[in-house]
């Protein structure tokens, strides 16, 4: 496991601090500075907000997709389309074979789809980029802008921490973005197809998010 340096950890926390008020563009014209090409990105391809911003300023990024072997078809088709349609740098991550005992939604199934396939991708970078905002879930209400990711080993980025949903809303219909087609149909946070349903609850976009299962968070954004 990568030991992070005091001067990394006092640089990620002024970082932290000063990106408080900062646009996700600025966030990431940051991390592209620092940290050059040793960045990717972990995508679901939900929404393509944050890809987008990524795509204009760094167009190699890695962009890492976590293919759990449970997504929804309309998930693997919408990825396949934007990565064709932006010349994507896309990896495309696969579960070992322990993964054929933990089928999903079963305990520990995030671990062996998600979390160590994530963890074998992201092991010789510098930094990730996530799409996660504090507005999300509780879990993430505190959610830091830029961090030490103790998990993964590597620096942490979120750049939509603070924006709302409404902000997602309004940079995908002002940059004419295309959007998921299960939004259409109802469903407002997607995950694996087995565990994912319309929202239970009106205005909590993530009360679908692992039907009958209880668990709030898959384990990558948990320390």
């Amino acid at each position: 496991m990568t030991t992070p340096t005091l001067e990394l950890l006092n640089e990620l926390a002024d970082a932290n601090q000063r990106f408080e008020m900062a646009a996700p563009s600025q966030i990431l014209t940051w991390v592209f500075e620092r940290f050059g090409d040793d960045v990717a990105m972990a995508c679901s391809f939900e929404d393509v907000a944050l890809l987008h911003l990524v795509h204009q300023q760094a167009p190699a990024t890695e962009i890492i997709f976590l293919d759990t072997e449970a997504h929804f078809p309309e998930t693997l088709a919408f990825r396949d389309q934007i990565a064709l349609d932006w010349k994507l740098n896309l990896t495309i991550t696969e579960p070992g074979p322990e993964a054929a005992s933990t089928p999903c939604g079963s305990e520990g199934c995030c671990q062996v789809r998600k979390v160590a396939p994530l963890k074998r991708a992201v092991e010789r970078r510098a930094a990730w980029i996530t799409a996660v905002k504090r507005v999300d879930a509780s879990t993430r209400a505190q959610m830091p802008i830029v961090d030490w990711d103790e998990k993964f080993g590597l620096v942490k980025v979120n750049p939509l921490a603070t924006w709302s949903d409404d902000d997602v809303a309004y940079y995908l219909s002002s940059q004419q973005l295309p959007e998921h087609p299960l939004w259409a149909e109802g469903y407002a946070s997607i995950g694996c197809a087995p565990v994912t349903i319309k929202p239970l609850l009106p205005g909590d976009r993530r009360s679908g998010r692992w039907a009958g299962v209880d668990k709030e968070e898959c384990g990558l954004h948990e320390a």
